[in-house]
């Protein structure tokens, strides 16, 4: 990688002035894993956007968990649901949904094997009878203090709503022994099955979705909407779902807490993300 970094890095040089795209994950990039934000991560992205570089959450979350305190930050919109939905300045430029029968199948899947979950969309986080027990026990005993851990994380998580819903993106769930391969051999060929990490130590939660759609898709779609090269982006993550973007982009960027396989395949490693990572990639680049 150190050829292709050097190669990118100088022809990134001699075109300092044009605008770039910047894509970043959030969890363990912008923000760690009990969401903080560190203040340098906020500076950097004000000061590349007032260079004239635009700058996009690209994230497994939905719409709907994408809190004020990040739009506040300053940014030009966001990728949501792994590439579901799209947004550009408050403009709606893609909103993929789940089809009515299969959100109705897996809902009825993980209900009937008592696992927690919760479907996510723009309107709304939505969770089963199961999700707030189950998730509690991800970081240890059912004790009041890490049931407010889990709803200060999901804190706008709706526990009575209607689960048949028509506006899903995607479907997350609690893993349970070895219903992940399970999910994978019942939906083949209906829906994308996956994991994520709500505490970047394992994979705690499983994901339905929808076939066809990923994070570098979508990226390709908002290009073409601004009408941006992909030689002129940047793609900054820490995961094993970050990967395909980081490899696919102009420079990919990992954080110095990123998962060992994303390192291999990045241009260039960063500090962490509670060491100024995202500042010091963006100084390197010259992008502040």
């Amino acid at each position: 990688m150190i050829g292709v970094f050097l190669y990118k890095n100088n022809e990134y040089k001699e075109n300092t002035c044009k605008m770039k795209v910047i894509f970043l994950d959030i969890d363990g990039t912008l923000v760690d894993y009990t969401s903080k934000l560190p203040a340098s991560a906020a500076i950097a992205i004000k000061d590349a956007r007032k260079n004239g570089h635009r700058i996009y959450l690209t994230t497994g979350r939905s719409k709907a968990e994408v809190y004020p305190h990040l739009w506040d930050i300053g940014l030009d919109g966001m990728i949501g649901g792994n590439g579901m939905y799209i947004e550009d300045n408050g403009a709606i430029i893609q909103d993929e949904k789940m089809d009515k029968e299969d959100v109705r199948k897996a809902v009825d899947w993980l209900n009937a094997r008592e696992i927690g979950f919760y479907l996510e969309s723009k309107n709304g986080l939505f969770a089963n009878e199961y999700f707030l027990h189950q998730t509690i026990s991800i970081y240890g005993e059912n004790t009041i203090e890490n049931e407010e851990k889990i709803r200060n994380i999901f804190p706008h998580m709706i526990f009575d709503g209607e689960l048949y819903r028509d506006d899903v993106a995607k479907i997350s769930f609690c893993l349970k022994s070895d219903y992940l391969d399970t999910a994978k051999k019942d939906f083949d060929g209906k829906l994308k099955v996956g994991s994520w990490s709500l505490t970047g130590a394992r994979q705690e939660f499983g994901e339905f979705a929808i076939l066809g759609i990923d994070k570098v898709n979508a990226v390709h779609t908002l290009l073409e909407h601004l009408g941006a090269n992909m030689e002129d982006t940047f793609a900054f993550g820490d995961a094993e779902n970050d990967m395909q973007m980081v490899e696919s982009c102009g420079i990919g960027v990992a954080m110095g807490n990123a998962e060992n396989d994303l390192k291999e395949v990045a241009d260039y490693v960063t500090t962490d993300v509670n060491q100024d990572g995202m500042l010091k990639a963006f100084e390197h680049f010259g992008l502040i």
